[in-house]
């Protein structure tokens, strides 16, 4: 049993260090704009976050190719073959003056990276079902929500001392050594019965058996929702806090403490969904985010903003309903997939990532001089959830 425990244990933290090295590509970046901008002669601000904004791009669409070629040649081999594009995206993106060369590397990095992130939760779906899945997935998705608290301190620190090439060259000495671990840990998870012959059809046939399960396809939209809003408040945090509150020196902290929330409410939603179940607790969290988002939208109508303290307490009680969402909408969609696991966990990571960037850049759009539409936007798309996934049969508990 102790074992058995210690190996659980090691699947866990490898399947959230591979997931890992997804967040710290992108976030550790955030510090050295400025001066990978000036360095690739580009002034302009706005055309630096494409930097960013890149590498999601090569994230969507890789998810594509490497879920269904992993159904026919395995987990790992995939997982090779991204980090591989993964470091020659890197050596572009460390040897170039060329600011469109750049944003070139940054989306094969995510093309790369996209392999790690859609194959730790197809292994996830390969080893544990229901309730038990929901757990192991709650675990590993704490680990990506609080690398981006870390990744722009270890940022800022690696540009400080050794220059912004620096943080791509420690990105890819982390990422060697996970690799090297899962190499030699990690077993092939793809079962027997599963494996398909490589045909150009495979993903069609998976994706039409993909959106024929009614399940799936509302739970990749819910999962777009809640991705989606959590990505609001990442994209328009530092002007709330900066700018409409002047907190400027306050910020990090606000920004950790929050993070800290929903890493802990994660965990304790690891703890107890094996004996509510993830429907139940989805259901739960839904209610709060609601409840929590139409409260301050009467209260707060009027455009002024709630102090500090109170829209603190409102995004704790936010957050903490998302994070019981995220893990468990994606293990309530992969339920059904255990045959089409690479497929849908592709599709699953596309679709969901490829909705949450315009919801975001809506939402954001409006929060200039008030929060309101912060909770605006998070009713509006709590309500749409509500109906989403009330829309769908509570499925059977399947316990481990």
């Amino acid at each position: 049993m102790e074992n058995k425990k210690r190996s659980q244990l090691e699947f866990v933290v490898l399947m959230a260090a591979l997931m890992s090295i997804v967040a710290l590509s992108i976030d550790a970046l955030l510090p050295a704009l400025p001066e990978i901008g000036e360095y690739l002669s580009s002034v302009n601000e706005t055309k630096n976050q494409k930097l960013i904004t890149a590498i999601f791009l090569g994230l969507g669409f890789g998810q594509l190719v490497f879920g269904p070629l992993s159904d026919s040649f395995g987990r790992k081999p995939m997982v090779y073959f991204g980090f591989g594009v993964f470091i020659i995206a890197s050596i572009i993106c460390i040897t170039t003056r060329n600011f469109e060369v750049m944003l070139l590397g940054r989306v094969l990095q995510g093309v790369g990276l996209s392999s790690p992130r859609t194959m730790s939760i197809a292994i996830v779906r390969d080893s544990y079902e229901g309730d038990h899945m929901a757990k192991i997935l709650s675990v590993v998705t704490m680990t990506f929500i609080l690398v981006p608290v870390i990744a722009p301190l270890l940022g800022q620190f690696l540009l400080g001392h050794f220059g912004w090439q620096s943080i791509f060259i420690v990105n890819l000495v982390f990422g060697s050594l996970v690799i090297l671990w899962f190499w030699r840990r990690q077993p092939e998870t793809l079962h027997k019965e599963y494996q398909k012959t490589f045909r150009l059809a495979i993903f069609k046939s998976g994706a039409i058996t993909f959106f024929r399960i009614k399940s799936a396809v509302i739970y990749t939209l819910l999962s777009g929702l809640a991705t989606g809003s959590f990505m609001v408040y990442l994209s328009t945090s530092q002007q709330i806090f900066q700018v409409q509150y002047d907190l400027g020196d306050m910020f990090p902290y606000i920004f950790a403490s929050l993070a800290v929330t929903i890493g802990l409410a994660t965990f304790l939603n690891s703890a107890i969904v094996m004996r509510f179940g993830m429907w139940n607790l989805v259901n739960i969290a839904l209610l709060v985010f609601v409840i929590n988002s139409l409260t301050y939208v009467i209260i707060f109508w009027s455009g002024v903003n709630p102090p500090i303290e109170i829209l603190i307490l409102f995004l704790m009680l936010q957050f903490a309903s998302v994070a019981f969402l995220f893990g468990n909408y994606r293990a309530l969609a992969m339920q059904p997939m255990g045959h089409i696991a690479g497929v849908g966990s592709a599709l699953n990571g596309f679709i969901s990532t490829i909705m949450a960037v315009p919801i975001a850049n809506y939402i954001g759009s409006f929060v200039k001089t008030s929060v309101l539409p912060l909770f605006i936007g998070f009713l509006v798309t709590g309500i749409i959830g509500l109906v989403l996934f009330y829309s769908v049969k509570k499925p059977i508990r399947v316990k481990a």
